[in-house]
């Protein structure tokens, strides 16, 4: 191993724009900019973590600095300018971290900082990293300045949130969008490293690398930092060695799981996971694995091997697209909502590695793994039985002995699907009423449907199976589907639910509230109130019931 203390990120940071990679198009933009002395007032640099913001504000300023000149820019024999800008020691160019000096004081001390002079290079820099984390006053106090600096100074902004800084400082700046690097690019360039470490590692080990760097390369540095330590000298990296450092493990495996849920092998999936799981493998690591996995399912068929970032190999690609073969897109889809509403579980319980196995053995009853060229036919039949498991997922699992269901039921099917029958459900002759709507709500147990009518709603009209309605913003998404839905299944008739412009009657719950407020003030206002304040001064009315009418009449 090469015995150069620094860590790859620094030691390997580029020089000069021939040095970066993946940023060809704006490090041409900047050389010509600097051949032809078309200088903007500030470079606003953005882009993800790793992708070379700060090194290539570096680079602007030693171009701009050089002793050599801004096409001649110094790579291995540094001139003195350039030695300083590269150790952040140089005294016209100062670097400023906006994440620990946010405040106006700050940017009014650089702004008086500003008004001398460059001691002993051409231009006087400022370099603002993390530039979206200035305060509002900050932002506000640099604009005059930003736009009319001297001619001897210059601004150079990093940032990875764009959107965060105000927009008068952006139309200020000259901005350059740094790119994600692309895989092939990135493999190159760690496989380059490898052999200036005198390392040995696998292209299938520096490709989990890429691909868990997501396009960084001061991320794919440092974890190849990491990979080459682990392995003792002499010994080569190999992808289940990578494998077991950053805690992946190899996707064959879970290729082989999603197979056996499509083929309803309770014991064989469950097998497999708790080998992953004995693998060191976390339940949110594995729960982001299988969504990513699931995307491939879902999407083979556009994709080629080179759009899957490393994440599969030749084998890998070709079984997921064979296996896809006989898969429909509403089960992947359901799988996919089906895991996410997982991913946000993990948090409440205290054993994730149980809630896994418990969302497996779900997967494998919500299944509609079957030949396609059978499909149509078993829709009606299974719709109805597939409504129930998603009304209760126990009560289909202490039914899991029963037919496996064959299709999943989306909104395009909910719409065609026949009513119960009236065996099943008791048609209602008669809803003329908002009130007996309520009524009927509370007697089909319909509680959150029935409090969506009484909080959130505001009654313009109801006749003739027409309601026609205003809310409020709290009102459920879901809420016009669900009463439409619930009041076809009721009657056997379609009802028209209408938003109107017209502010309608108050909610039920504000109605409620107006009328114990009257009844309030009106005993406020009545003679044996003013007798029981005189009585008990301290006290006060702050509700009413009313009276039982069963007492009443006692």
């Amino acid at each position: 191993m090469n015995k150069n203390t620094k860590v790859l990120a620094l030691k390997y940071r580029p020089k000069s724009f021939d040095d970066l990679i993946g940023q060809e198009v704006i490090a041409e933009t900047i050389k010509n900019s600097l051949k032809t002395n078309k200088l903007p007032n500030a470079y606003l640099f953005t882009g993800i973590r790793g992708v070379g913001k700060t090194t290539t504000a570096r680079i602007v300023a030693k171009s701009l600095n050089c002793l050599n000149g801004a096409e001649n820019i110094c790579k291995e024999n540094l001139c003195e300018n350039c030695s300083a800008i590269s150790n952040s020691s140089h005294i016209d160019v100062l670097e400023m971290d906006a994440a620990s000096k946010t405040g106006v004081d700050d940017v009014r001390d650089l702004i008086e900082f500003s008004r001398y002079g460059p001691t002993s290079a051409k231009y006087k820099i400022f370099i603002i990293d993390e530039v979206h984390m200035l305060s509002k006053q900050a932002f506000n106090a640099l604009l005059k300045t930003l736009e009319e600096p001297p001619e001897y100074l210059k601004f150079i902004f990093a940032t990875t949130e764009i959107k965060k800084i105000p927009i008068t400082v952006v139309s200020r700046c000259q901005r350059f969008d740094l790119t994600r690097i692309k895989s092939q690019e990135l493999l190159k360039f760690i496989k380059k490293i490898v052999d200036l470490e005198k390392g040995q590692a696998t292209d299938d080990a520096l490709k989990l690398i890429v691909k868990i760097s997501e396009g960084s390369v001061r991320d794919a540095l440092s974890l190849l930092d990491r990979a080459l330590l682990s392995v003792d000298q002499g010994k080569e990296l190999d992808l289940n060695l990578a494998q077991k450092i950053f805690g992946y493990f190899d996707k064959s495996q879970l290729i082989d799981l999603f197979n056996n849920i499509f083929n309803g092998k309770e014991k064989e999936v469950i097998n497999t996971y708790r080998k992953i799981y004995d693998q060191g493998v976390e339940p949110k690591i594995f729960i982001n694995d299988f969504l990513e996995i699931l995307y491939y399912f879902k999407n083979i068929n556009s994709l080629k091997i080179e759009d899957t970032n490393f994440a599969l190999n030749d084998v890998e690609f070709l079984k997921i697209k064979e296996i896809s073969a006989n898969l429909n897109s509403e089960t992947l889809i359901l799988f996919w909502q089906f895991t996410l509403k997982t991913l946000e579980e993990l948090e409440m319980v205290s054993n994730q590695h149980l809630s896994i196995e418990m969302f497996l053995i779900r997967l494998l009853y919500l299944k509609s793994f079957k030949n396609k060229k059978n499909e149509e036919e078993n829709i009606i039949d299974d719709n109805k039985k597939t409504s129930e498991i998603f009304k209760n997922d126990n009560n289909f699992l202490d039914n899991k002995k029963s037919k496996i269901i064959d299709q999943i039921k989306n909104i395009t099917q909910e719409k065609k699907s026949k009513p119960k029958s009236l065996g099943e459900n008791k048609i209602i002759n008669s809803i003329s009423t908002f009130d007996t709507l309520l009524e009927i709500c509370t007697s089909k147990k319909e509680i959150k449907l029935k409090y969506e009518l009484e909080k959130n709603v505001n009654l313009v009209s109801f006749e003739n199976k027409r309601i026609e309605i205003s809310f409020n913003e709290n009102l459920d998404k879901n809420f016009v589907k669900d009463l439409s839905t619930k009041l076809f299944e009721w009657t056997n008739e379609r009802w028209i639910i209408s938003f109107s412009k017209n502010q309608g009657a108050p909610s039920k719950k504000d109605e409620s509230k107006n009328n114990k407020k009257e009844i309030i003030d009106k005993i406020k206002n009545s003679r044996i109130y003013e007798d029981l304040i005189t009585k008990f001064p301290d006290a006060e009315l702050i509700d009413v019931k009313e009276e039982n009418k069963e007492n009443k009449n006692d």
